[in-house]
């Protein structure tokens, strides 16, 4: 190893200790993973299987996808750490029926509520949640005004192409996911494990 080398990896370990030093507030954080590419919601099933990982309990409420069989609600649905919620009823061209998606979009959010107010639980994952605001089928501020009073050391993931600006302005971490390329674009088909 060069001295040149070993002077640039102390400066950079200098410079990161500093920034860890400085790191030290204790609380639960508010993260955003959005844009038009592949893999929010599994970055989040991601972060689901980590807190698992260290005995935390969690929650998934999927406000959009209604599939009990993908690949991760099969995988964690007999957790005994894990509350799992399939409650869309479909993409919003499936349905073709706005009340109705209003009245699923309401549905999920009263079950998804009860857990912003619960200390047991460390991590909730809202899934595709975004999509609410943008096709105003929930009104954003209630959604805001729970985030901010739930318990301190509680993590809340929400996934969705696009982020209402309310939801940006208090969200601690923001995640942007970008499509340069998809295989469905190409003709190949949407596959077990890959999509679902």
């Amino acid at each position: 190893m060069t001295d040149k080398h070993q002077q640039k990896m102390a400066a950079k370990k200098a410079v990161m200790d500093a920034k860890i030093a400085k790191a030290t507030e204790e609380r639960g954080i508010l993260i955003l993973m959005k844009g038009n590419g592949k893999g929010k919601s599994s970055s989040a099933f991601g972060t689901l299987a980590r807190s698992l990982g260290h005995g935390k309990r969690c929650a998934v409420v999927q406000f959009l996808k209604g599939r009990n069989e993908t690949g991760e609600y099969k995988f964690f649905r007999d957790h005994p750490m894990v509350d799992w919620h399939v409650m869309g009823d479909g993409f919003t061209w499936e349905t073709q029926n706005k009340e109705q998606d209003i009245a699923a979009a309401e549905r999920a959010w009263e079950t998804a509520k009860p857990y912003l107010s619960n200390p047991d639980y460390d991590l909730l994952i809202f899934d595709e949640m975004s999509y609410m605001f943008k096709y105003q089928y929930l009104d954003v501020e209630p959604v805001v005004a729970a985030l901010q009073q739930r318990p301190p050391h509680q993590n809340v993931i929400i996934t969705g192409r696009t982020m209402a600006t309310p939801l940006q302005d208090i969200a601690d971490t923001i995640s942007s996911v970008q499509d340069e390329r998809h295989a469905f674009r190409l003709g190949v088909k949407a596959q077990l494990g890959i999509e679902f």
